[in-house]
């Protein structure tokens, strides 16, 4: 079993040593989505939410949240990040009255360390953003799932999630 790194001689857990590490141009894209009712649906669509442009906020909260990961996650490092996008995209089967946001978010950074943490946690800031501001139009609202759906760049390679 190989020696495991965020942990250190004691037992305890540590922030990883990167610095031998080599920079290289280093990508993920993570997803994930909140369901929603007919209602919030509308309200976002039609600009209509009492507190603003519920998308634009997302996505604004989506890009600070990446920017601010290693203040929230304990053993991240923090990056100098080189670019962030957050797409939105509407699921909507009005037959059974299924209402969805799915959020993308990429990240990218020239580094020596991945990114994959932080967009995460942007697209679970853009979703968290969407539930605050529609909140007093339904409490009801379904967060998830959040997944890894790319990482390009490191040491360990590539991965693309194949089921979805």
């Amino acid at each position: 079993m190989s020696k495991l790194t965020h942990f250190n001689e004691q037992g305890r857990a540590r922030m990883v040593d990167v610095s031998d590490k080599s920079i290289t141009i280093r990508t993920a894209i993570a997803k994930s989505s909140i369901m929603l009712n007919e209602t919030i649906h509308s309200q976002i669509t039609e600009g209509t939410n009492k507190k603003g442009d519920v998308l634009g906020v997302a996505q604004i909260a989506a890009v600070m949240a990446a920017k601010n990961t290693s203040t929230i996650i304990p053993m991240c490092h923090p990056l100098p990040l080189t670019g962030i996008d957050v797409q939105f995209e509407w699921i909507i089967d009005e037959l059974t009255s299924h209402y969805e946001v799915i959020i993308y978010a990429e990240v990218k950074t020239k580094g020596v360390t991945g990114v994959e943490m932080e967009a995460l946690t942007a697209a679970s800031a853009a979703a968290l953003t969407i539930y605050d501001m529609c909140k007093a139009a339904g409490k009801e609202m379904v967060i998830g799932p959040t997944m890894l759906l790319e990482k390009m760049g490191g040491k360990n390679g590539d991965y693309k999630r194949l089921d979805d």
